[in-house]
């Protein structure tokens, strides 16, 4: 098909047309988004949301083998959780314990609850309402990562903050 120049002038003059009118309109077009949902913060969650925690604070702290002692970037992590759960006093949380699947359940149960009090402490201890706070030791029943390998019982020696 062949298109002559005349006509294909009056196309892209249409088209251009069309395309004007259409960004006329959308900014003439009032805000309709909800609350909120325009604000959202670096991590893709509003502010203040169960969402901006997780990506934007971190919910998990890990821990060196057979131990309950908070390493540097748990700290970090845990200043940072403080912090937020400072701003936003809403919220209650829940500090779960765990373990690698080394040793025995009752051991690893006792280890997971030791890891979220050193946690609920650390929390407590930067301004954080201890009557927001419970904690659960699930010992090694919960694992993230399955295999018999130091890659996935680092990942499983943790304790993790979780946003009610």
């Amino acid at each position: 098909m062949v298109i002559t120049a005349p006509l294909n002038t009056a196309l892209r003059a249409v088209a251009m047309l069309l395309f004007v009118a259409v960004v006329a309109a959308c900014s003439r077009t009032p805000n309709t988004m909800p609350t909120g949902v325009g604000n959202l913060g670096p991590g893709g969650g509003a502010p203040g949301s169960q969402q901006e925690f997780l990506v934007s604070v971190g919910d998990r702290v890990f821990f060196e083998t057979d131990s309950s002692s908070l390493t540097s970037e748990a700290m970090a992590t845990l200043d940072k959780q403080a912090a937020w759960l400072n701003q936003y006093q809403n919220y209650r949380i829940m500090i779960e314990g765990h373990a690698d699947e080394r040793g025995t359940r009752e051991y690893n149960i006792a280890l997971g609850a030791r890891r979220a009090s050193v946690v609920v402490n650390y929390l407590v201890s930067r301004g954080v309402n201890n009557g927001r706070i419970t904690s659960q030791s699930f010992g090694k029943e919960r694992p993230v990562a399955i295999c018999n390998d130091i890659s996935c019982w680092s990942q499983n020696r943790r304790a993790v903050t979780v946003v009610q």
